[in-house]
Formats: C-alpha cells, sequence, structure tokens
C-alpha cells in the first residue's frame, strides 16, 4: 500500500491508471477506522482493480459545539488496518493541502439536510458536500462507497452525484449489525449491560414497523407510534426522534408508498445511538 499526501500526485496516480483501463473505488473516511469501514473496503477491493481510501478530518463539517480537535486519530491503527485490506492507496492529506487558502466558493446543500440528525447539525452537510467535491475530483473515482448507518448522508451524496453530473457510481452499502441486530458503533462500548440487553430493541422495532406497512398499514403517524410505543416498553433510553421520508428525497410523506426510510435515533446514559432501514413498499 502506497501513502499520498499530495492532491496533484494522486490526481496523477488515477489518470495514469484509468488510462491503464483500471476502475477504481474509494472509500471516504476520516480516519479511526473500524469494523464498518472494513465492510466498505471489502467490497471496493472486490468491485475494482484499484482501491483508494482517504483519510481526513474535515474542518469544514463540526459544528460550533464540537471539537474538531478531539476527534480521535490514530494514523498507525489506521495504516495496518488499510494494508490489511488489500487498500492499493491512501490518501492522507493535511488541512493544508485540501485547504491551501480562504475559498472563494461554497457548496450549499438545500435539501434532504433539515431531517433526521441534520437537523440539530446545520451546516454540517455543507461541509461534507464540499470535501466531497474535492475528493471526488481529485481521486476520480468510477465507484464510491457509502455505510448506509449514516443514511442522511448517503442521501446528500447522491444528490451531490446527480446536481454536479459526476462520473461516479454510488455503491450504498448495507449496515453491519451484531448478532442481535445491533447496528456495529465505536459507541456501542458506553452501554451500560443493562443498556447493551435493551439496545437491539431499535432494530427490533423497526422490523415490527416493516411488517407492519407490509400487511397494509400506511398511515406514517401510526407507524411512528408504534415504534415509540415499542422502544419505549423494551428500553430505558429517551427516544430523540421516530420519523419515516421517502428515500433518497427525505420528504414527508403523507402515505407511505414508494422506497422510504424508517429511521430512529435514541439516547442511552452515555450513547446516543441511530439505526435505520430501508426498503420498497
Amino acid at each position: 500500500m502506497k501513502v499520498i499526501t499530495s492532491a496533484r500526485e494522486m490526481q496523477d496516480f488515477t489518470v495514469k491508471e484509468r488510462k491503464s483501463g483500471r476502475t477504481v473505488g474509494f472509500v471516504p473516511t476520516m480516519g479511526y477506522l473500524h469494523e464498518g469501514h472494513m465492510t466498505l473496503i471489502k467490497q471496493a477491493r472486490a468491485e475494482n482493480d484499484i482501491v483508494v481510501i482517504s483519510i481526513f478530518v474535515n474542518p469544514l463539517q463540526f459544528g460550533p459545539n464540537e471539537d474538531f480537535d478531539a476527534y480521535p486519530r490514530d494514523f498507525e491503527h489506521d495504516q495496518k488496518m488499510a494494508t490489511g485490506q488489500n487498500v492499493d492507496i491512501l490518501f492522507y492529506p493535511s488541512t493544508e493541502e485540501m485547504y491551501p487558502s480562504e475559498p472563494s466558493l461554497s457548496v450549499k446543500v438545500k435539501s434532504r439536510v433539515n431531517v433526521l440528525c441534520g437537523r440539530k447539525r446545520s451546516g454540517h452537510f455543507d461541509g461534507v458536500a464540499t470535501v466531497l467535491v474535492k475528493l471526488f475530483n481529485i481521486i476520480m473515482p468510477d465507484r464510491a462507497y457509502f455505510g448506509l448507518k449514516d443514511a442522511q448522508q448517503v442521501a446528500v451524496v447522491a444528490g451531490l452525484i446527480h446536481d454536479f453530473n459526476f462520473p461516479i457510481e454510488l455503491i450504498p452499502v448495507e449496515i453491519v449489525r451484531e448478532a442481535d441486530g445491533l447496528a456495529k458503533s465505536s459507541r456501542n462500548v458506553y452501554l451500560t449491560a443493562k443498556e447493551r440487553v435493551e439496545a437491539p430493541h431499535l432494530y427490533k422495532s423497526l422490523k415490527i414497523a416493516k411488517l407492519e406497512i407490509q400487511n397494509g398499514l400506511r398511515n406514517p403517524s401510526k407507524i411512528e407510534a408504534i415504534i415509540r410505543k415499542h422502544i419505549s416498553n423494551h428500553t430505558v433510553g429517551e427516544i430523540d426522534y421516530v420519523e419515516i421520508y421517502s428515500y433518497p428525497e427525505l420528504e414527508v410523506l403523507p402515505e407511505i408508498s414508494g422506497k422510504i426510510i424508517i429511521a430512529v435515533a435514541v439516547k442511552f446514559t452515555k450513547a446516543r445511538l441511530i439505526d435505520n432501514i430501508t426498503f420498497v413498499v
């Protein structure tokens, strides 16, 4: 595996590979790699000749109450993890390399952001979109891989690729789960023993909702109420939100139909967990 820190060198590498007819799969990350990232990398490895991952903690997507400096970083660990998955290129630029001067323009995401977790993170997805425009132009991948754990981000990226005509295939990758259904997350370690037993009920509530919809219930409010009741009855967590939207548009539905997302967020003592399912009705 080769580590590249220069945007120009990264572009030159990709141009050469594409001229040789090789396909490039890209997994963007902010580092501190875990099993979820490995799933993305494995799929990229299976579907492309060249696999590039980026590690860049993007300051533009951190809000005023989010500590950019405190974000976990462990490059040696990340390097070992990437090498173990046969990654070809690890793109590891500095902040100065990515933002060498004050930008003369900005990317503003206007839709798909004022719901779910984005409702409380004003400007977050503007920062995500800005760095992805740069990374897509630097790496020029054929395919880009994103985890559906953050389904809202996937929706925003889908809009970005469509609106800016990027010749990139977006590959959403399913959520990686524990044996009991709990979505894998670095935050799970902060759950108490009792909360860890209860946490799989987030996914169970989503599966119950899906079954109700498949059996003919189409009222979003009634489905949301079923989910809230199940979570309240089976966990001590505080429900942050239970929401149903069209997907990837993330628009309110008067009646459930088409492709939808059902998403939940629940606050436990020291961890806020999110989960979702997407499917076609």
